[in-house]
């Protein structure tokens, strides 16, 4: 059976602040069937009591709090909005990806990090934007490689990459190549659109620069999340932009 599309919830933030219920309707009114959840220690019971009722999945967290000093309350908040999926999604400094030196410490935190969570009966994974894809080192085999091939490789096989596909283009990298590289490694994408720019909004996806059925193709098993960083307009135009990503995603798939 396929997985349902996602979408991660920090799209809605503000509208989740002023009626999280009906955000949450409003999203499965659209016909998501997942979301990824953001605030992993925000009422984890509250979130999950409500995605129940409106027969939604969590595809996954994303949990900075992880990296902090007692990661045991953060994996239990995971554990109990349902999924075992817990994704770093920042708050190792940039410039740990632009030495070996540093993506080797960054490497031994996530593996640690992963040999707790496995008694917990969760997995770790990493989630990029554009600095783990800017710097470039050399590669016996491939050449010049991004700071992401080579964290990778020195990863524990049990941590995965989450690999937000817009970000990765923003850095400079051939999506579909780099996600065809890291294969069963990547479990999970974000999908977004827009100019391939840092500063400017998002777009629905299917309606910005981005190869989008290329990129699906290169990882057919992963998690698809449609996620807006911004969104130009009022709330009623998010909204609007994230049917249209789904109804372009939905009639890929159909083709």
């Amino acid at each position: 059976m396929p997985r349902p599309l996602s979408v991660q919830l920090y799209t809605v933030r503000d509208q989740l602040v002023a009626d999280r219920e009906g955000t949450l309707r409003r999203l499965a009114g659209l016909g998501y069937g997942a979301v990824e959840a953001y605030d992993v220690l925000g009422d984890p019971k509250g979130l999950r009591r409500i995605v129940d009722d409106l027969g939604l999945t969590v595809s996954g967290t994303h949990a900075v709090q992880l990296l902090g000093p007692e990661p045991g309350p953060v994996l239990d908040a995971v554990a109990t909005l349902g999924t075992d999926l817990a994704i770093v999604p920042a708050g190792i400094p940039p410039e740990e990806f632009t030495s070996r030196d540093g993506l080797a410490r960054t490497a031994d935190r996530l593996n640690s990090l992963s040999d707790v969570a496995r008694r917990h009966g969760i997995r770790i994974g990493y989630h990029n934007h554009w600095w783990e894809i800017e710097p470039r080192f050399d590669d016996a085999e491939a050449g010049l490689a991004h700071a992401v091939d080579v964290l990778a490789g020195l990863l524990d096989p049990a941590v995965f990459l989450e690999i937000d596909t817009y970000w990765a283009a923003v850095g400079g990298a051939d999506v579909p190549a780099l996600l065809r590289r890291l294969g069963e490694r990547v479990r999970a994408l974000h999908l977004k659109d827009g100019p391939g720019t840092k500063e400017d909004p998002n777009v629905a996806v299917g309606g910005g620069t981005m190869p989008v059925p290329e990129i699906i193709a290169a990882a057919p098993d992963a998690w698809r999340i449609v996620e807006f960083d911004s969104c130009g307009g009022d709330a009623d135009a998010l909204f609007d932009e994230l049917s249209a990503s789904r109804a372009y995603l939905t009639s890929l798939a159909a083709a």
